[in-house]
């Protein structure tokens, strides 16, 4: 998203009176400004990584998706919204005291405003994938918020001009990043090179230790039905029994949380999972009280 200009929506603006109404309708039926960001953040990662769907495409990013995939993104954003904010159909997307409001979502740094949104209220989301900040605003479609031009459906950006007529409720707030935006191309590709779902799960836990992996993440790196089973011990041929051999653990944020604080690691949630290599023959002997040997080739205890 751009540089974005101070907006002129305050006391005296035409607009003013209008878009502080819905936006205090909003932000109530969310729970607050700070709820609202939260839970904008998260439904944006999940509706754009559930198209993405690297579990079962191996696709591990927006810019690989179809034309098609992307302009749902902006549907599944509209579903979702109404949603979390209870909100029911109206004329246009949604309806709020009264108002008809077309809500309309992007994923670079402008939006296309369709002819019936011309002159109503509109809710502005955006979602920043490189710089994993996320964006709404309320705006007045006006015709001199917009650009002159159009394209052949007749919609019209967003102007410089516009741009400082949005009421921002939610302005730069982070979101959870893409993860393979977070890894080396080089770690990636050793992540992927296993030939079944316990090398790539061990290898990934090799790669990337201290740090909590999402649920979503493992089940991208195993490709296969039964993911769970492989990264519990599993009569030794789990993911959880190839890492302990090496001398590293893999912990549950569900099960191992106490081992987890207790190492001084990273507070996972009952959905992730973190590895680590105990730095110290302590550490090793803690693991062990928690039910956790290690041994074997490679490993600190061998």
């Amino acid at each position: 998203m751009k540089a974005i200009p101070v907006s002129q929506v305050a006391p005296g603006h035409p607009d003013h009176a209008l878009l502080s109404a819905i936006a205090g309708d909003i932000t109530a039926r969310a729970g607050g400004r700070a709820a609202l960001a939260d839970k904008l953040a998260a439904m944006l990662r999940a509706c754009i990584d559930d198209v993405i769907m690297t579990a079962k495409t191996g696709r591990r990013s927006y810019d690989e998706l179809e034309k098609t995939e992307k302009t749902y993104i902006g549907t599944r954003v509209e579903i979702e919204l109404r949603a979390l904010l209870g909100l029911k159909r109206g004329r246009l997307d949604t309806e709020i005291l009264g108002h008809d409001v077309d809500i309309k979502h992007t994923m670079g740094a402008n939006w296309m405003i369709p002819t019936e949104a011309v002159d109503q209220p509109c809710i502005v989301v955006a979602a920043d994938e490189v710089q994993a900040r996320c964006y709404m605003g309320l705006i007045v479609a006006r015709a001199d918020h917009l650009t002159a031009g159009q394209n052949k459906d007749a919609k019209r950006s967003v102007s410089a001009h516009g741009f400082a007529q949005i009421l921002w409720l939610v302005e730069r707030h982070p979101y959870p990043p893409n993860f393979w935006r977070t890894v080396d191309p080089d770690t990636v590709a050793r992540i992927f090179a296993g030939d079944t779902g316990n090398a790539r799960m061990a290898q990934l836990f090799r790669e990337i230790q201290r740090r909590p992996i999402a649920r979503d993440v493992v089940e991208a790196v195993a490709r296969q039905r039964d993911f769970m089973r492989r990264i519990r011990s599993d009569k030794g041929r789990g993911t959880r029994d190839i890492l302990a051999r090496e001398g590293v653990l893999l912990l549950s944020g569900q099960y191992d949380a106490a081992l987890i604080a207790e190492l001084g690691l990273r507070t996972c949630g009952p959905s992730e999972f973190i590895a680590c290599r105990p730095a110290s023959a302590a550490q090793i002997d803690l693991a062990a009280r928690h039910g956790l040997a290690l041994g074997g080739k490679g490993s600190p205890a061998g």
